[in-house]
């Protein structure tokens, strides 16, 4: 993978922080800019439209969480991943992030060869996600991944990476059980560890967004999508 190709955009209230970062992944190819504050991010966001951001949750002028609440609102970052890179690890805030709709939660502090290695499969998992298969029609439903779009009943529905990727590995099997381990694999991949509850809150975002209740869950073991 050639990771010049990727733009990547460093959020983070600590200048040193900033430049230990972007040294690191700018070794590895990446193009990198950054932004100190939640305002700062969201105007260079819709600026450079960069293929992930590396957001930090604590920050003066406006908060990481605040911040990806209103990047999830600008429809031409719809495909940008989102991960939070924070000394905060505890259950109820990695749900507030997932909640907001990020991709990924990062606990600090995190060897640089790790972190490259885990910025670099999500976006190797993002290109096989962003070009998948032929169109899915269920009922009155339509998964368009050329478009990256779910229309359904007249209505352009748009969904974030991850969530857009589980709805179509889901359909594209109907009445399969997927369980956690095949989702995990199919859309972070076996060198991304993310925590228990990332795919719940992604099911019932999927669901909320959606309005279906095809999404069925198989107690102790998964989801399936019911057609």
């Amino acid at each position: 993978m050639d990771n010049s190709s990727f733009k990547i955009l460093l959020v983070d209230d600590e200048e040193d922080i900033l430049e230990f970062l972007s040294y690191n992944l700018e070794r590895e190819g990446f193009r990198v800019s950054t932004a100190l504050n939640g305002i700062e991010a969201i105007e260079k966001a819709k600026a450079e439209l960069p293929h992930l951001i590396l957001m930090d949750v604590m920050m003066p002028e406006m908060d990481g969480i605040t911040a990806v609440e209103q990047i999830r609102k600008i429809k031409e970052l719809d495909n940008t991943l989102i991960v939070f890179l924070t000394a905060r690890a505890e259950d109820y805030s990695q749900i507030a992030g997932f909640e907001a709709g990020a991709d990924d939660y990062v606990t600090k502090p995190i060897k640089p060869k790790v972190l490259v290695k885990r910025v670099a499969a999500l976006l190797r998992r993002s290109k096989i996600v962003e070009n998948p298969r032929q169109s899915i029609e269920i009922n009155n439903m339509i998964i368009d991944p050329t478009r990256h779009v779910v229309l359904k009943g007249g209505e352009k529905i748009f969904l974030p990476k991850k969530e857009f990727g589980i709805l179509y590995l889901l359909a594209s099997t109907p009445n399969k059980v997927f369980n956690r381990d095949d989702i995990f694999r199919e859309i972070w991949g076996d060198d991304v560890i993310v925590g228990d509850r990332t795919i719940d809150v992604h099911i019932r975002k999927i669901r909320e967004k959606i309005g279906i209740s095809n999404i069925q869950t198989v107690k102790g073991v998964g989801y399936k999508f019911e057609a």
